[in-house]
């Protein structure tokens, strides 16, 4: 929903906690309290929803009785991860300005998602991406690369989520990183195997509701120091910083056009192609409340980055220059990641420290929550029911299915946890941003607006954006100097998108227009059967 790596202070925070040994705040037994209740209200909320839970449609969209409005809210939930605030303000705190590049570009992903996809998708498919792509295309081969690709992404996320929440547990409550981890793992589970979409829908509209609450409240305490002045605020930030009027100029963070243009299509089109994010379609009546969803969730989104980058600069401002938030050698205590952490005992004090770590945990919490259910979704629905059982498979057959993959998942993300504790993940997230955006998002905008697209060219056009964008990642600073430790990276840009993309989008379109065989020229032909159920509304598959 989501976590940047750069993208995220959660898939850094491994890293952040290395520069310094001592624990934020041991053992705070506010943000212990306030957790507890979390956990047990969203308990409760599945066991209410697990009573509802009793079919295939129930398990993977609510049963389509979702409203716009509380769809709008889950959605932001999902796509507001604790990365959001943890992360862009730390990027913030270090780079100034261009820390407000994720900030713009995930807000401008949606208008993309609102025009370019959510009434197709809606109207064409039912539970996965899969069901769109698939619609008129050769159903095995396009569930498996679809199916395969969301897996990927999903674990990747996983991976990520699961480490932030074993390092933010660590050195915010003081639990052991291991039991933090098995905490997430199993409540994750039980969250999905019992309460399904309802349980997790209601879970990410409470998350995103307590998330908002916290960032105004915070952003309106760091204006009140300013007299509710923004200029007092960025005067003072200018001045606090190492950099000073630097940091109210672009070049920062990314300082070569090719990264900058790379990461903005990242950040733009990979949210397109995140399949925990496209199944809240799914959730909704029709194409018209699918809409709605969207300018619901894009208003509390872009409300809540806007009080990030006033909460971003307070931290310059409050943090930076306080010597009871940096350890004897100067560094902030936990990592720079932790400055929102700092900010909010700076403004509120233990009592609002204690809200915003139980906050930043539970919103984990929901987004792992809603990555298990797209990863279970993928194989129960995807694999299982139409690839291995070609359509044969009962509702009650692939609810049994999505429910062993969930605990499937659950292990090992619990699993892959614990063995990267030590690791250096941040290249991870980045990377599942530019695989769904070089894999998931031109198969489905092709699959909906291009009569030629083939299944051919959808399998290896995808399968090659993604396998690029993996490459690239692997050969580029980040992965072959500093965690390979070569000298020189082969791929000198440190974000693969822009040629991923490229690579996706051509080989799509070459493997499709050389395609000549009976089977491609009936897919072109189905196109306007396509076209017309769409606007119908109709979901045919099989």
């Amino acid at each position: 929903m989501g976590i940047p790596g750069i993208f995220g202070a959660l898939a850094a925070l491994p890293a952040a906690a290395a520069e310094t040994a001592a624990p934020a705040r041991s053992h705070n037994p506010i943000a212990i309290g306030m957790f507890l209740l979390f956990v047990a209200s969203t308990l409760f909320i599945t066991r209410w929803a697990a009573k509802k839970n009793n079919s295939v449609s129930d398990h993977y969209a609510a049963g389509g009785k979702i409203t716009a409005f509380q769809n709008g809210w889950a959605i932001a939930g999902d796509y507001m991860s604790a990365a959001s605030l943890l992360g862009i303000s730390a990027l913030v705190f270090t780079s100034g300005y261009d820390g407000l590049i994720y900030s713009i570009g995930f807000l401008a992903s949606w208008p993309v998602i609102l025009f370019l996809i959510a009434e197709p998708l809606r109207n064409l498919g039912r539970y996965t991406l899969a069901d769109v792509v698939s619609y008129r295309l050769q159903q095995r081969p396009i569930r498996a690369f679809a199916a395969s690709s969301s897996i990927v992404i999903v674990l990747l996320y996983l991976v990520s989520q699961m480490v932030g929440a074993g390092k933010l547990v660590e050195l915010l409550f003081g639990f052991n990183y291991t039991v933090a981890v098995v905490i997430v793992g199993v409540l994750m589970v039980v969250y999905v195997f019992f309460g399904g979409m309802l349980a997790t829908t209601w879970i990410q509209i409470i998350k995103a509701a307590l998330l908002l609450a916290g960032a105004a409240f915070m952003a309106l305490m760091v204006l009140s120091h300013f007299g509710f002045s923004l200029n007092a605020l960025f005067s003072q930030a200018i001045l606090a910083h190492p950099k000073h009027a630097a940091i109210m100029r672009p070049g920062g963070l990314v300082s070569d056009p090719v990264s900058a243009v790379s990461l903005g299509l990242a950040l733009i089109f990979g949210t397109a192609g995140l399949p925990h994010i496209l199944m809240r379609f799914f959730t909704v009546g029709d194409a018209k409340a699918a809409r709605k969803s969207i300018l619901y969730a894009t208003g509390i989104v872009g409300i809540g980055y806007a009080l990030i980058i006033i909460i971003g600069f307070g931290t310059i401002a409050l943090v930076a220059t306080d010597p009871q938030y940096h350890t004897a050698s100067g560094a902030v205590i936990g990592g720079v990641n932790m400055v929102a952490i700092h900010l909010a005992h700076a403004v509120g004090g233990n009592v609002f420290l204690g809200f915003i770590c139980a906050v930043a945990f539970s919103t984990i919490l929901a987004v792992v929550a809603g990555l298990t259910l797209a990863g279970s979704s993928a194989v129960s629905h995807d694999l299982y029911a139409n690839v291995i059982r070609r359509g044969a498979a009962g509702d009650r057959e692939e609810l049994q299915v999505s429910r062993i993959t969930t605990l499937v998942l659950g292990v090992l993300a619990i699993l892959l946890g614990i063995a990267f504790e030590k690791q250096n993940i941040a290249f991870i997230v980045s990377l599942t941003f530019s695989i769904a955006a070089s894999s998931n998002f031109p198969v489905l905008l092709l699959s909906i607006y291009w009569r030629g697209m083939t299944t051919r060219g959808a399998v290896l056009g995808g399968s090659l954006g993604l396998i690029t964008a993996v490459t690239l990642t692997i050969l580029s600073p980040t992965v072959w100097v500093q965690v390979l430790g070569h000298p020189h990276a082969i791929y000198p840009y440190e974000y693969p998108a822009l040629f991923s993309m490229i690579v996706a989008f051509a080989g799509v379109f070459f493997f499709s227009i050389t395609d000549n065989s009976p089977r491609a020229a009936r897919e072109r032909a189905l196109y306007g059967n396509q076209l017309v159920d769409c606007e119908l509304g109709m979901v045919k598959h099989g």
